[in-house]
């Protein structure tokens, strides 16, 4: 047993947070993942009614925006798994809608993370979208290699992440925190939803599968 506190799960909603979640239900953990809302209306079930979620998952209402929101779901915690940002590829404000929340609610959540005092690992979802906008093919993309091309009017979401990440290294170096920064660059994360909704991803190879715009994949 790695801990017998509450694993922070932000962003439990998500696509990529309901499979942590069940996860970590298997593994016996106690989960205590953050939620934009907490209403009758709005109860989770899909998350709630994972084997072990009666016993061992909590939900927290956090908000990315609000400074301050994620000291009650961090709190006593000694691992953070920060998921919680939006991926959506076409939106009216890319400031409001992608930057914001991606910028400031990492340094939110690692700012409760340094206050609580008690985490040992934070472990942040970036995207290979930090690292490149176009891929040159050939090139084998490292730790020194970063975003230079998008911005609010290229490709948001790849600036969002990459704005969000490298914030997250400045504020490990500058603050120096007692836990460890971990952050994970995935690509096309697929397969069968968890939550009620389809993520972009998947959208993504429904979209090209029907036609809705070409692809071409390249041969090397």
């Amino acid at each position: 047993m790695i801990t017998d506190n509450p694993i922070c799960v932000t962003g439990a909603s998500g696509f990529i947070a309901s499979y942590v979640i069940r996860e970590l239900l298997d593994g016996g953990y106690a989960v205590r993942g953050t939620v934009r809302g907490l209403t009758k209306g709005n109860t989770y079930e899909y998350l709630t009614s994972f084997p072990g979620a009666a016993e061992r998952l909590e939900l927290v209402q956090a908000e990315l925006l609000t400074e301050g929101s994620y000291d009650e779901a961090i709190a006593g915690c000694e691992y953070v798994i920060h998921t919680a940002s939006p991926y959506v590829l076409d939106v009216k404000d890319p400031q409001l809608d992608l930057v914001d929340p991606a910028l400031k609610g990492t340094l939110n959540v690692l700012q409760a993370c340094a206050k609580a005092g008690s985490v040992k690992k934070v472990v942040l979802t970036s995207s290979v979208a930090a690292g490149f906008d176009e891929p040159v093919s050939g090139h084998v993309y490292a730790e020194k290699d970063w975003n230079e091309t998008s911005s609010l009017t290229r490709n948001p979401y790849f600036y969002s992440k990459t704005l969000a990440e490298r914030s997250a290294w400045e504020f490990v170096e500058k603050e120096n925190p007692a836990f460890e920064l971990v952050v994970i660059n995935p690509g096309v994360v697929i397969g069968a939803s968890l939550v009620p909704s389809l993520n972009t991803s998947n959208q993504i190879l429904r979209d090209v599968l029907a036609g809705t715009y070409p692809m071409v994949m390249s041969s090397s």
